[in-house]
Protein backbone atom coordinates (compact mmCIF):
# COMPACT_ATOMS: atom_id res chain seq x y z
CA UNK A 1 0.00 0.00 0.00
CA UNK A 2 1.31 3.47 -0.95
CA UNK A 3 1.96 6.12 1.56
CA UNK A 4 -0.98 8.00 -0.18
CA UNK A 5 -3.36 5.14 0.24
CA UNK A 6 -2.19 4.91 3.73
CA UNK A 7 -3.29 8.12 4.57
CA UNK A 8 -6.53 8.06 2.54
CA UNK A 9 -6.91 4.98 4.65
CA UNK A 10 -6.06 6.75 8.08
CA UNK A 11 -8.84 9.38 6.76
CA UNK A 12 -11.43 6.84 5.75
CA UNK A 13 -11.04 5.15 9.36
CA UNK A 14 -11.99 8.72 10.79
CA UNK A 15 -15.31 8.47 8.74
CA UNK A 16 -13.93 10.65 5.83
CA UNK A 17 -16.10 9.52 2.79
CA UNK A 18 -14.66 11.38 -0.21
CA UNK A 19 -11.34 9.49 1.45
CA UNK A 20 -13.17 6.40 1.23
CA UNK A 21 -14.60 7.15 -2.18
CA UNK A 22 -10.84 7.76 -3.42
CA UNK A 23 -9.44 4.60 -1.87
CA UNK A 24 -12.03 2.19 -3.69
CA UNK A 25 -11.64 4.63 -7.30
CA UNK A 26 -9.26 2.22 -8.52
CA UNK A 27 -11.03 -1.14 -7.56
CA UNK A 28 -14.95 -0.22 -8.54
CA UNK A 29 -14.79 -2.21 -11.77
CA UNK A 30 -13.37 -5.32 -10.64
CA UNK A 31 -15.65 -5.48 -8.17
CA UNK A 32 -18.53 -4.81 -10.38
CA UNK A 33 -17.25 -7.56 -12.60
CA UNK A 34 -17.17 -9.99 -9.62
CA UNK A 35 -20.67 -9.71 -8.33
CA UNK A 36 -21.64 -9.64 -12.44
CA UNK A 37 -19.88 -12.81 -12.74
CA UNK A 38 -21.10 -14.32 -9.62
CA UNK A 39 -24.71 -12.74 -9.98
CA UNK A 40 -25.36 -12.71 -13.93
CA UNK A 41 -27.47 -9.59 -13.67
CA UNK A 42 -26.33 -6.27 -14.19
CA UNK A 43 -28.69 -4.54 -11.97
CA UNK A 44 -28.27 -6.75 -9.12
CA UNK A 45 -24.30 -6.57 -9.51
CA UNK A 46 -24.66 -2.79 -9.28
CA UNK A 47 -26.48 -3.20 -6.13
CA UNK A 48 -24.15 -5.67 -4.58
CA UNK A 49 -21.13 -3.94 -5.48
CA UNK A 50 -22.46 -0.78 -3.93
CA UNK A 51 -23.40 -2.40 -0.87
CA UNK A 52 -20.64 -4.21 -0.23
CA UNK A 53 -19.14 -0.67 -0.47
CA UNK A 54 -21.16 0.26 1.95
CA UNK A 55 -20.03 -2.70 4.39
CA UNK A 56 -16.66 -2.07 3.79
CA UNK A 57 -16.73 2.07 4.83
CA UNK A 58 -18.73 1.20 7.78
CA UNK A 59 -16.57 -1.84 9.04
CA UNK A 60 -13.48 0.27 8.03
CA UNK A 61 -12.07 0.46 10.88
CA UNK A 62 -11.67 -3.25 11.30
CA UNK A 63 -9.39 -3.47 8.58
CA UNK A 64 -6.10 -4.20 10.42
CA UNK A 65 -3.77 -4.55 7.19
CA UNK A 66 -3.27 -8.01 7.69
CA UNK A 67 -3.77 -8.88 4.10
CA UNK A 68 -3.67 -6.16 1.38
CA UNK A 69 -7.03 -3.36 1.06
CA UNK A 70 -7.86 -4.72 -2.21
CA UNK A 71 -8.02 -8.23 -0.73
CA UNK A 72 -10.21 -7.16 1.84
CA UNK A 73 -12.70 -4.88 -0.36
CA UNK A 74 -13.12 -7.60 -2.86
CA UNK A 75 -13.72 -10.59 0.37
CA UNK A 76 -16.34 -8.49 1.46
CA UNK A 77 -17.59 -8.46 -2.42
CA UNK A 78 -17.75 -12.15 -2.47
CA UNK A 79 -18.99 -12.28 0.81
CA UNK A 80 -22.11 -10.00 -0.02
CA UNK A 81 -22.70 -11.82 -3.37
CA UNK A 82 -22.73 -15.29 -1.47
CA UNK A 83 -25.40 -13.67 1.16
CA UNK A 84 -27.22 -12.68 -1.84
CA UNK A 85 -27.69 -15.73 -3.47
CA UNK A 86 -28.54 -17.23 -0.09
CA UNK A 87 -31.49 -14.82 0.49
CA UNK A 88 -33.05 -15.11 -3.45
CA UNK A 89 -32.50 -19.26 -3.68
CA UNK A 90 -36.47 -19.45 -3.35
CA UNK A 91 -37.50 -16.39 -5.73
CA UNK A 92 -38.26 -15.98 -9.14
CA UNK A 93 -35.97 -13.97 -11.33
CA UNK A 94 -36.00 -13.19 -14.50
CA UNK A 95 -33.75 -13.51 -17.02
CA UNK A 96 -31.70 -10.97 -19.26
CA UNK A 97 -32.53 -12.72 -22.28
CA UNK A 98 -36.52 -12.26 -21.80
CA UNK A 99 -38.82 -10.41 -24.04
CA UNK A 100 -40.12 -7.26 -23.06
CA UNK A 101 -43.82 -5.53 -24.68
CA UNK A 102 -43.13 -2.12 -26.15
CA UNK A 103 -46.04 -0.01 -27.60
CA UNK A 104 -47.95 -3.21 -28.55
CA UNK A 105 -44.83 -4.94 -29.55
CA UNK A 106 -42.94 -7.81 -28.28
CA UNK A 107 -38.88 -6.98 -28.49
CA UNK A 108 -36.09 -8.48 -27.60
CA UNK A 109 -33.74 -7.44 -24.62
CA UNK A 110 -30.42 -6.28 -26.01
CA UNK A 111 -26.92 -5.43 -24.82
CA UNK A 112 -25.26 -2.26 -26.85
CA UNK A 113 -21.82 -3.65 -28.29
CA UNK A 114 -19.07 -2.12 -29.93
CA UNK A 115 -18.60 -4.63 -32.47
CA UNK A 116 -19.61 -4.61 -36.02
CA UNK A 117 -20.27 -8.12 -37.34
CA UNK A 118 -23.93 -9.56 -36.05
CA UNK A 119 -22.90 -12.81 -36.95
CA UNK A 120 -20.29 -12.75 -34.69
CA UNK A 121 -21.71 -11.11 -32.05
CA UNK A 122 -24.38 -14.14 -31.84
CA UNK A 123 -22.24 -16.63 -31.97
CA UNK A 124 -20.21 -14.96 -29.19
CA UNK A 125 -23.73 -14.83 -27.48
CA UNK A 126 -24.77 -17.62 -27.54
CA UNK A 127 -21.27 -19.76 -26.85
CA UNK A 128 -21.45 -17.13 -23.86
CA UNK A 129 -24.95 -17.86 -22.94
CA UNK A 130 -24.18 -21.58 -23.04
CA UNK A 131 -20.74 -21.55 -20.60
CA UNK A 132 -23.20 -19.13 -17.90
CA UNK A 133 -25.47 -21.76 -17.78
CA UNK A 134 -22.90 -24.44 -17.43
CA UNK A 135 -21.21 -22.36 -14.73
CA UNK A 136 -24.30 -21.68 -13.22
CA UNK A 137 -24.54 -25.27 -12.54
CA UNK A 138 -21.48 -25.37 -10.17
CA UNK A 139 -21.94 -25.07 -6.57
CA UNK A 140 -21.18 -21.66 -5.51
CA UNK A 141 -17.77 -21.97 -3.83
CA UNK A 142 -16.59 -23.83 -6.84
CA UNK A 143 -17.96 -21.18 -9.01
CA UNK A 144 -16.66 -18.31 -6.91
CA UNK A 145 -13.37 -19.69 -7.32
CA UNK A 146 -13.15 -20.22 -10.81
CA UNK A 147 -14.75 -16.74 -11.35
CA UNK A 148 -11.57 -14.98 -9.31
CA UNK A 149 -9.29 -17.24 -11.00
CA UNK A 150 -9.67 -17.74 -14.72
CA UNK A 151 -12.20 -14.80 -15.53
CA UNK A 152 -11.08 -12.37 -12.94
CA UNK A 153 -7.27 -13.33 -13.30
CA UNK A 154 -6.30 -13.50 -9.32
CA UNK A 155 -3.39 -15.57 -8.11
CA UNK A 156 -4.03 -18.87 -5.73
CA UNK A 157 -2.81 -16.47 -2.57
CA UNK A 158 -5.09 -13.94 -3.21
CA UNK A 159 -8.37 -16.13 -3.76
CA UNK A 160 -7.25 -17.80 -1.12
CA UNK A 161 -7.46 -14.70 1.08
CA UNK A 162 -10.42 -13.15 -0.28
CA UNK A 163 -12.57 -16.36 0.18
CA UNK A 164 -10.83 -17.18 3.59
CA UNK A 165 -10.44 -20.55 3.25
CA UNK A 166 -6.55 -22.65 2.74
CA UNK A 167 -4.95 -22.40 -0.29
CA UNK A 168 -5.27 -26.58 -0.89
CA UNK A 169 -8.72 -25.94 -0.83
CA UNK A 170 -8.93 -23.45 -3.20
CA UNK A 171 -6.92 -25.66 -5.60
CA UNK A 172 -8.84 -28.19 -4.92
CA UNK A 173 -12.06 -26.02 -5.54
CA UNK A 174 -10.69 -24.55 -8.67
CA UNK A 175 -9.78 -28.27 -9.62
CA UNK A 176 -13.08 -29.80 -9.18
CA UNK A 177 -14.84 -26.51 -10.69
CA UNK A 178 -12.76 -27.05 -14.16
CA UNK A 179 -13.39 -31.15 -14.06
CA UNK A 180 -16.85 -30.39 -13.59
CA UNK A 181 -17.28 -27.93 -16.52
CA UNK A 182 -15.22 -29.85 -18.44
CA UNK A 183 -18.07 -32.53 -18.23
CA UNK A 184 -20.69 -30.30 -19.07
CA UNK A 185 -18.97 -29.14 -22.28
CA UNK A 186 -18.60 -32.83 -23.29
CA UNK A 187 -21.93 -33.55 -22.50
CA UNK A 188 -23.03 -30.29 -24.54
CA UNK A 189 -20.79 -30.88 -27.51
CA UNK A 190 -22.74 -31.09 -30.18
CA UNK A 191 -24.11 -27.29 -28.83
CA UNK A 192 -20.30 -26.11 -29.62
CA UNK A 193 -19.44 -27.88 -32.75
CA UNK A 194 -21.07 -25.50 -35.21
CA UNK A 195 -18.65 -22.70 -33.62
CA UNK A 196 -15.44 -24.98 -33.63
CA UNK A 197 -13.32 -23.88 -36.35
CA UNK A 198 -11.71 -27.14 -37.90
Amino acid sequence: MSEYEKILLAKARKGDVDAFEMLIKGHEKKAFNIAYRFLKNPEDAEDITQEAFIRAFNNIKKFKGQSSFSTWLYRIITNTCIDFVRTRQNKLTESIDKSVQYNGDEMELQIPTDKNNPETILEQNEITGLMQKMLNKLPDDQKLALILRDIQGFSYDEISQITDVSLGTVKSRINRARLALKELILEKGELFDEYIVK
